[in-house]
């Protein structure tokens, strides 16, 4: 028996590297796109069938290397913006993927393929010159002088005093600009990536959709009344919170932020606005495909909506603030993120977005409105591989505001002047244009 056994074990190592060496002749033989040989065919079938039937079921169809699938479902799964370069970084994907793909959309949004510094702007940028306090001091220089020329009685002194006092803590809007950029200067492209963005290194962006002229001429207004929903804000990633966040309180964290930018909207500028709260992140990684028929059926049911904004805050080191002064109160900064829809490889087929080239309008009009208004208040530009559902309206924005670390006041502060600056540019009053 003992004989028989060894002999046994013998047999079925000889039939395994025997199948191995099939399996690498009919490799060769596809890589060389020759006729198949019918002789491999047979004896692959006749040795694996009864004796390695999962190599056999390897073997079907279009040839997998061995091991392969194994490496990519039992090693790759749990990080699948890796599976998905491994598996298709032609670029192409089936639908079968599709649900695959959304995942690394939830999970990977924070991890950023560049330096943290390279989303700021450096201190000799044109727009950031000299102190960023002395522009803003400037911009409500105006706004102060007006309020004492109204004042002709002497004894209303007192008074004016603490309106001005109350006026230093409130918001005030900028009532010009305090730089305007020489667009003739950014005609070329590099120029452009160098003045605007950050472009994450898995993916790249190219002459043909990131051109100056091409992102200032797309009209970004919004043309219904309010006598009909225009404006929806939704978060992905509703669960994100502050430093100073209420667990648990509606009216904290991302979403109060969100209620907050809807009240000045709808109350100092006039839009109709809706904010859907609904939770869609209690597994992160699903959020934008579990968020994705919600925000659908809205759109739906309400179709006078024309711009769809996604409102996040970033994730930053624990010793990184996004925090500037502004009229002497602590505000967040921000960022507007941008998904390509490909890769280095190419594009992501199942990941279409009919709107690319209106996102980018959007988010290069906001991001110039910003550095001209309220310079320093936003970062660069973040350019990702994947759609981030922004294929659901032309007017769609992602917005990253603040980050973890940064407080609520900081927050609603950043809301102020973001409010204005949408206003801006959805009441077609920039860019200016001739």
């Amino acid at each position: 028996m003992r004989l028989n056994g060894k002999w046994m074990g013998r047999i079925l190592i000889a039939i395994v590297i025997l199948s191995l060496i099939l399996g690498a002749m009919e490799f060769v033989r596809e890589r060389e796109k020759k006729e198949p040989v019918s002789l491999f065919s047979q004896m692959t079938g006749f040795l694996m069938e009864p004796y390695l039937p999962g190599i056999r079921r390897m073997c079907e169809g279009d040839f997998v290397p061995a091991g392969g699938d194994f490496l990519e479902r039992g090693v790759l799964a749990r990080y699948p913006a890796l599976l998905f370069l491994t598996e298709n970084g032609h670029g192409n994907v089936t639908e079968s993927d599709y649900a695959r793909l959304l995942l690394p959309e939830g999970s990977d949004e924070d991890r950023k393929g560049v330096p943290d510094e390279a989303l700021d702007y450096e201190e000799d940028a044109m727009h950031l010159e000299g102190s960023m306090e002395s522009a803003f001091r400037e911009e409500n220089e105006r706004y102060l002088t007006a309020q004492e020329e109204e004042t002709q009685i002497e004894t209303q002194i007192e008074t004016e005093e603490e309106a001005k006092s109350e006026t230093e803590r409130s918001f005030v809007q900028a009532a010009g600009k305090s730089y305007r950029y020489q667009w003739e200067e950014l005609a070329d492209y590099q120029s452009l990536i160098k003045a605007f963005y950050a472009v994450d290194s898995t993916t790249v962006a190219g002459e043909e959709l990131l051109q100056a002229k091409t992102l200032l001429e797309k009209d970004m207004s919004i043309r219904g009344s309010a006598d009909a929903p225009q404006i929806l804000i939704y978060h992905t990633h509703s669960k994100e919170s502050f430093v100073d966040s209420i667990p648990g309180d509606p009216n904290s964290g991302i979403l109060g932020a969100g209620e907050y930018l809807a009240a000045l909207l709808r109350e100092q500028y006039g839009y109709n606005v809706i904010h859907n709260s609904g939770c869609y992140d209690e597994d992160r990684d699903y959020a934008y495909s579990n968020s994705l028929p919600e925000i659908e059926r809205i759109l739906a049911e309400n179709p006078s909506i024309e711009a769809v904004i996604d409102l996040h805050r970033d994730e930053m080191p624990k010793d990184r603030r996004l925090v500037l002064d502004l009229q002497g109160r602590p505000t967040a900064q921000f960022m507007f993120f941008n998904g390509l829809c490909r890769t280095k490889k190419g594009p992501i087929e199942q990941l279409e977005n009919p709107y690319l080239e209106d996102n980018l309008s959007l988010s290069f009009q906001m991001q110039a409105a910003c550095n001209e208004y309220y310079p320093g208040i936003a970062r660069r530009i973040y350019l990702k591989a994947y759609r981030y559902n922004m294929h659901l309206c032309p007017k769609s924005l992602l917005i990253e505001l603040g980050a973890q670390n940064n407080t609520e006041e900081e927050i609603h502060n950043a809301c102020d002047a973001l409010a204005h600056v949408l206003d801006l540019v959805f009441s077609g009053r920039e860019p200016e244009r001739e």
